[in-house]
Protein backbone atom coordinates (compact mmCIF):
# COMPACT_ATOMS: atom_id res chain seq x y z
CA UNK A 1 0.00 0.00 0.00
CA UNK A 2 1.30 3.30 -0.75
CA UNK A 3 1.98 6.41 1.33
CA UNK A 4 -0.57 8.60 -0.57
CA UNK A 5 -3.22 5.85 -0.38
CA UNK A 6 -2.28 5.18 3.52
CA UNK A 7 -2.68 9.08 4.03
CA UNK A 8 -6.27 8.96 2.39
CA UNK A 9 -7.61 6.11 4.20
CA UNK A 10 -6.86 7.50 7.61
CA UNK A 11 -8.46 10.57 6.81
CA UNK A 12 -11.46 8.94 5.80
CA UNK A 13 -10.99 6.83 9.15
CA UNK A 14 -10.69 9.86 11.17
CA UNK A 15 -14.14 12.16 9.13
CA UNK A 16 -15.77 8.84 9.66
CA UNK A 17 -15.62 8.28 12.99
CA UNK A 18 -16.32 11.40 14.15
CA UNK A 19 -19.36 11.08 12.58
CA UNK A 20 -20.03 8.27 14.46
CA UNK A 21 -19.01 9.87 17.67
CA UNK A 22 -21.75 12.24 17.20
CA UNK A 23 -24.52 10.18 16.25
CA UNK A 24 -23.12 6.38 16.81
CA UNK A 25 -23.77 5.26 13.88
CA UNK A 26 -23.67 6.46 9.71
CA UNK A 27 -19.47 6.89 9.64
CA UNK A 28 -19.42 2.58 9.44
CA UNK A 29 -21.74 3.07 6.63
CA UNK A 30 -19.11 5.11 4.51
CA UNK A 31 -15.59 3.89 5.61
CA UNK A 32 -16.91 0.78 4.38
CA UNK A 33 -17.68 2.01 1.28
CA UNK A 34 -14.63 4.16 0.14
CA UNK A 35 -12.67 0.42 1.43
CA UNK A 36 -14.93 -1.71 -0.57
CA UNK A 37 -13.63 0.65 -3.84
CA UNK A 38 -10.09 0.50 -2.53
CA UNK A 39 -9.09 -3.04 -1.29
CA UNK A 40 -10.18 -6.10 -1.86
CA UNK A 41 -13.59 -7.32 0.18
CA UNK A 42 -11.26 -9.35 2.25
CA UNK A 43 -8.88 -7.37 3.50
CA UNK A 44 -11.42 -4.43 3.52
CA UNK A 45 -13.47 -6.08 6.27
CA UNK A 46 -10.66 -6.57 8.33
CA UNK A 47 -9.52 -3.30 8.09
CA UNK A 48 -12.85 -1.67 9.01
CA UNK A 49 -13.44 -4.08 11.79
CA UNK A 50 -10.41 -3.00 13.63
CA UNK A 51 -11.10 0.81 13.08
CA UNK A 52 -14.70 0.21 13.95
CA UNK A 53 -13.40 -2.02 17.32
CA UNK A 54 -10.99 1.10 18.18
CA UNK A 55 -13.84 3.85 17.77
CA UNK A 56 -16.49 2.15 19.05
CA UNK A 57 -14.52 0.70 22.24
CA UNK A 58 -13.25 4.13 22.91
CA UNK A 59 -16.76 5.66 22.33
CA UNK A 60 -18.29 2.98 24.97
CA UNK A 61 -15.45 4.02 27.43
CA UNK A 62 -15.93 7.47 27.44
CA UNK A 63 -19.86 6.61 27.57
CA UNK A 64 -19.88 3.89 29.79
CA UNK A 65 -22.09 5.44 32.58
CA UNK A 66 -24.55 5.21 29.84
CA UNK A 67 -24.41 1.88 28.74
CA UNK A 68 -27.47 -0.46 28.98
CA UNK A 69 -26.27 -3.79 29.42
CA UNK A 70 -29.69 -5.71 29.37
CA UNK A 71 -30.21 -4.72 24.75
CA UNK A 72 -25.70 -5.76 24.31
CA UNK A 73 -26.67 -9.18 26.41
CA UNK A 74 -29.00 -10.38 23.66
CA UNK A 75 -27.59 -8.53 21.12
CA UNK A 76 -24.45 -10.28 21.80
CA UNK A 77 -26.03 -13.96 21.87
CA UNK A 78 -27.63 -12.86 18.35
CA UNK A 79 -24.29 -12.33 17.31
CA UNK A 80 -22.78 -15.17 18.87
CA UNK A 81 -25.50 -17.60 16.57
CA UNK A 82 -25.46 -16.05 13.56
CA UNK A 83 -21.29 -16.40 13.32
CA UNK A 84 -22.04 -20.07 13.96
CA UNK A 85 -24.32 -20.41 11.08
CA UNK A 86 -22.27 -18.60 8.86
CA UNK A 87 -18.68 -20.13 9.26
CA UNK A 88 -20.36 -23.41 7.62
CA UNK A 89 -20.89 -21.61 4.07
CA UNK A 90 -18.04 -19.40 4.52
CA UNK A 91 -19.55 -16.91 1.65
CA UNK A 92 -17.98 -13.79 0.55
CA UNK A 93 -20.17 -11.26 -1.46
CA UNK A 94 -18.64 -9.42 -4.50
CA UNK A 95 -18.21 -5.51 -3.98
CA UNK A 96 -22.03 -4.73 -5.86
CA UNK A 97 -24.13 -7.43 -4.21
CA UNK A 98 -22.82 -5.87 -0.79
CA UNK A 99 -23.70 -2.60 -1.61
CA UNK A 100 -26.84 -3.42 -2.40
CA UNK A 101 -27.19 -5.09 0.68
CA UNK A 102 -26.18 -2.20 2.74
CA UNK A 103 -28.53 0.54 1.30
CA UNK A 104 -31.83 -1.46 1.36
CA UNK A 105 -31.85 -2.70 5.02
CA UNK A 106 -32.65 0.72 6.65
CA UNK A 107 -35.38 0.94 4.20
CA UNK A 108 -36.56 -2.69 5.31
CA UNK A 109 -37.50 -2.02 8.86
CA UNK A 110 -39.52 0.68 7.72
CA UNK A 111 -41.97 -1.68 6.44
CA UNK A 112 -42.35 -3.44 9.73
CA UNK A 113 -46.03 -3.24 11.45
CA UNK A 114 -46.59 -1.16 14.08
CA UNK A 115 -46.45 -3.69 16.42
CA UNK A 116 -43.20 -4.93 15.73
CA UNK A 117 -41.45 -1.72 15.41
CA UNK A 118 -37.96 -1.77 17.07
CA UNK A 119 -37.41 -1.73 21.09
CA UNK A 120 -33.85 -1.73 21.77
CA UNK A 121 -35.31 -2.54 25.63
CA UNK A 122 -36.69 -5.36 24.39
CA UNK A 123 -34.35 -8.97 25.11
CA UNK A 124 -35.96 -10.77 22.75
CA UNK A 125 -35.63 -8.00 20.05
CA UNK A 126 -31.83 -7.25 20.57
CA UNK A 127 -31.22 -11.05 19.98
CA UNK A 128 -32.92 -11.16 17.04
CA UNK A 129 -31.51 -7.86 15.70
CA UNK A 130 -28.04 -8.87 16.35
CA UNK A 131 -28.54 -12.70 14.76
CA UNK A 132 -29.91 -10.21 11.68
CA UNK A 133 -26.93 -7.57 12.14
CA UNK A 134 -24.41 -10.06 12.37
CA UNK A 135 -25.16 -11.54 9.31
CA UNK A 136 -25.41 -8.41 7.27
CA UNK A 137 -21.63 -7.97 8.83
CA UNK A 138 -20.60 -11.02 7.52
CA UNK A 139 -22.37 -9.93 3.98
CA UNK A 140 -21.94 -6.18 3.82
CA UNK A 141 -19.29 -5.48 6.55
CA UNK A 142 -21.17 -3.29 8.66
CA UNK A 143 -24.98 -3.58 9.99
CA UNK A 144 -24.99 0.45 10.60
CA UNK A 145 -28.78 1.13 9.14
CA UNK A 146 -29.92 -1.53 10.89
CA UNK A 147 -28.82 -1.52 14.20
CA UNK A 148 -29.49 2.42 14.08
CA UNK A 149 -33.18 2.19 13.42
CA UNK A 150 -33.14 -0.63 16.03
CA UNK A 151 -31.67 1.80 18.66
CA UNK A 152 -33.75 4.67 16.99
CA UNK A 153 -37.47 3.02 17.74
CA UNK A 154 -36.84 3.04 21.48
CA UNK A 155 -36.94 5.76 24.21
CA UNK A 156 -33.26 5.55 25.05
CA UNK A 157 -31.59 9.45 25.42
CA UNK A 158 -28.84 10.01 22.77
CA UNK A 159 -25.96 8.93 25.31
CA UNK A 160 -27.87 6.18 26.25
CA UNK A 161 -28.34 5.11 22.19
CA UNK A 162 -24.64 5.86 21.43
CA UNK A 163 -22.97 4.10 24.18
CA UNK A 164 -25.23 0.90 24.22
CA UNK A 165 -24.59 0.56 20.68
CA UNK A 166 -20.72 1.18 20.98
CA UNK A 167 -20.97 -1.59 23.46
CA UNK A 168 -22.89 -4.41 20.66
CA UNK A 169 -20.52 -3.31 17.92
CA UNK A 170 -17.48 -4.09 19.79
CA UNK A 171 -18.64 -7.88 19.80
CA UNK A 172 -19.64 -7.64 16.26
CA UNK A 173 -16.63 -6.31 14.46
CA UNK A 174 -14.92 -8.85 16.96
CA UNK A 175 -16.72 -11.75 15.66
CA UNK A 176 -16.14 -10.00 11.95
CA UNK A 177 -12.33 -10.00 12.36
CA UNK A 178 -12.65 -13.38 13.35
CA UNK A 179 -14.76 -14.55 10.35
CA UNK A 180 -12.84 -12.32 7.52
CA UNK A 181 -9.49 -12.46 9.21
CA UNK A 182 -9.33 -16.32 9.75
CA UNK A 183 -12.29 -18.94 9.53
CA UNK A 184 -12.70 -18.28 6.10
CA UNK A 185 -10.49 -19.09 2.87
CA UNK A 186 -8.18 -16.40 1.23
CA UNK A 187 -8.43 -14.65 4.85
CA UNK A 188 -7.82 -10.96 4.83
CA UNK A 189 -4.33 -9.53 5.85
CA UNK A 190 -3.19 -6.16 6.99
CA UNK A 191 -0.63 -3.97 7.19
CA UNK A 192 0.65 -3.38 11.42
CA UNK A 193 1.33 0.37 10.65
CA UNK A 194 -1.98 0.95 8.93
CA UNK A 195 -4.11 -0.77 12.13
CA UNK A 196 -2.11 1.28 14.26
CA UNK A 197 -3.02 4.21 12.30
CA UNK A 198 -6.43 3.00 12.37
CA UNK A 199 -6.61 2.57 15.76
CA UNK A 200 -5.06 6.24 16.19
CA UNK A 201 -7.61 8.03 13.91
CA UNK A 202 -10.55 6.28 15.14
CA UNK A 203 -9.33 7.40 19.06
CA UNK A 204 -8.70 11.22 17.81
CA UNK A 205 -11.72 11.20 15.71
CA UNK A 206 -14.35 10.09 18.85
CA UNK A 207 -12.46 12.38 21.55
CA UNK A 208 -13.46 15.37 19.33
CA UNK A 209 -16.87 14.29 18.44
CA UNK A 210 -18.36 13.67 22.18
CA UNK A 211 -18.39 17.56 22.78
CA UNK A 212 -20.82 17.86 19.88
CA UNK A 213 -22.71 14.92 21.06
CA UNK A 214 -23.10 17.07 24.38
CA UNK A 215 -23.91 20.34 22.68
CA UNK A 216 -27.21 18.21 20.91
CA UNK A 217 -30.97 17.75 21.79
CA UNK A 218 -32.26 14.33 21.71
CA UNK A 219 -34.85 15.74 18.84
CA UNK A 220 -31.79 16.78 16.85
CA UNK A 221 -30.08 13.27 17.16
CA UNK A 222 -32.76 11.81 16.11
CA UNK A 223 -33.56 13.98 13.16
CA UNK A 224 -30.16 13.63 11.54
CA UNK A 225 -29.42 10.44 12.46
CA UNK A 226 -32.26 9.30 10.35
CA UNK A 227 -31.66 11.95 7.44
CA UNK A 228 -28.09 10.62 7.26
CA UNK A 229 -28.56 6.90 7.36
CA UNK A 230 -31.26 7.68 4.61
CA UNK A 231 -28.80 9.69 2.34
CA UNK A 232 -25.96 7.47 2.68
CA UNK A 233 -28.01 4.02 2.42
CA UNK A 234 -30.25 5.38 -0.93
CA UNK A 235 -26.53 6.06 -2.58
CA UNK A 236 -25.48 2.54 -2.09
CA UNK A 237 -28.21 1.10 -3.50
CA UNK A 238 -27.56 3.59 -7.24
CA UNK A 239 -23.70 2.76 -7.11
CA UNK A 240 -24.11 -1.14 -6.02
CA UNK A 241 -27.10 -1.55 -8.88
CA UNK A 242 -25.02 0.20 -10.85
CA UNK A 243 -21.81 -1.48 -10.74
CA UNK A 244 -23.73 -4.85 -10.68
CA UNK A 245 -24.86 -3.60 -14.19
CA UNK A 246 -21.55 -2.70 -15.31
CA UNK A 247 -20.46 -6.14 -14.50
CA UNK A 248 -22.66 -8.20 -15.83
CA UNK A 249 -22.94 -6.13 -19.12
CA UNK A 250 -18.97 -6.70 -19.36
CA UNK A 251 -19.00 -10.19 -19.04
CA UNK A 252 -21.74 -10.45 -22.17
Amino acid sequence: MTTLMMIVLCAVMLATTFLSGIFGMAGGMILIGVLLLLLPVQTAMVLHAVTQMASCGWRALLWRKHVRWGPVAGYVLGCVLALAAWSMFRYVPSTSVALIFLGVTPFLVKLFPTDYQPNPESRLQATLYGTVCMTLMLLTGVAGPLIDSFFLGGKLDRREIVATKAMCQIFGHALKLAYFGGIIEQAGTLDPVLAVLAIVSSMVGTTVASRFLEMMSDRQFRVWAGRIIATIAGYYIIHGTTMLIISETAAR
